[in-house]
């Protein structure tokens, strides 16, 4: 009998939960030797989210919560939920129905064929706005540029892992988080599975375009330095540029005299060498940004409450017995 535990983090979706909970459960409770066990992170939610867990929680004995004492973002639930989880394997996926459920059994199946994962990805982002999914192709293609860690488009946090590769994430407790790109690079044996996108049953999505951008910007600079070298041949290039511009000029000078300067050519000349240090400046800052993060060694989240320890003393006893 395995034990497989599945994250899902939940920020005010009050609207959905229960029925997340009786579609997603119908299903997994006809997979054979599997015992399920739900952890549910409430990510500071300001709805009623936590009392319906607590519902949940007195309602089925499978079930278990982590309520943040604030909102620390779905890269801090998701790291909360794998590191209280004692599964043999875990699954993570949102509660919004997005990630359908009817998934799941291909994916056990895949990690009963000796996969160490099975992740989903989408093959269109059918019902979601032309500019957003503009945005997310052109993520996907600079990410695989500029990093060593690649993705395929439309990978999405919906997988289930083994417990080694879910230890292996863990102990990357790194505070500027972009699960993404660590599920790749921890590496393990992944079997992809592609499904159509499913628009949201209930409820309305969280994310903002400013928070995608973000997002964005975090997986680049959490993987890659390329930004750096970039600014580094950018410089060395406009250097470059300027010397010849100068000899260009000296000769000028030598050959035809002195030649009043155009007033035109020197703002232009000057506002894009200021637009190239401020990009500069800016880039730079966004890495300092994360070593200063980084060097406070702040807790990822902080637990107001935390159901999920009853559950590991009766693992552990069931593993010494």
């Amino acid at each position: 009998m395995k034990n497989i535990d599945i994250i899902v983090p939940c920020y005010n979706e009050q609207e959905v939960l229960s029925t997340f909970y009786k579609t997603t459960n119908d299903i997994v409770e006809k997979i054979p030797d599997t015992c399920f066990h739900y952890i549910f992170v409430d990510d500071g939610s300001f709805d009623d989210t936590l009392l319906i867990l607590k519902g949940l929680k007195s309602t089925y004995e499978n079930t278990d919560y982590i309520s943040f004492s604030r909102n620390f973002g779905k890269e801090a639930a998701m790291f909360a939920g794998l590191s209280n989880s004692t599964g043999d394997y875990v699954i993570v996926m949102d509660a919004d129905l997005q990630h359908p459920p009817f998934l799941i059994p291909d994916m056990v199946a895949a990690v009963n064929e000796g996969y160490d994962c099975c992740a989903a990805y989408r093959t269109n982002r059918k019902g979601e706005a032309p500019f957003r999914s503009f945005l997310s192709r052109q993520f996907y293609k600079v990410n695989n540029l500029l990093t060593s860690v690649k993705m395929p488009y439309g990978a999405v946090d919906f997988r289930i892992m083994s417990r080694q590769m879910v230890d292996a994430i863990v102990a990357m407790n790194e505070a500027e988080r972009f699960s993404k790109g660590i599920f790749s690079y921890v590496g393990f044996h992944t079997k992809w599975i592609p499904y159509t996108n499913v628009e949201r049953a209930l409820g309305v999505t969280k994310w903002k375009l400013h928070g995608l951008i973000k997002y964005a910007v975090d997986g680049i600079t959490s993987f890659s330095v390329a930004p750096l070298h970039m600014v580094s041949i950018m410089g060395c290039v406009i250097s470059l540029m300027a010397i010849i511009y100068g000899l260009y000029i000296f000769i000028k000078t030598v050959v035809f005299g002195v030649d009043l300067p155009g007033y035109a050519s020197t703002i232009i000349l000057l506002l894009f060498l200021c637009g190239v240090i401020e990009l500069s400046l800016g880039i730079i800052s966004e890495y300092l940004a994360r070593i200063f993060i980084e060097s406070k060694h702040r807790p990822i989240y902080i637990a107001k409450e935390n159901t999920t320890e009853h559950t590991k003393e009766i693992r552990n006893e069931e593993k010494n017995n």
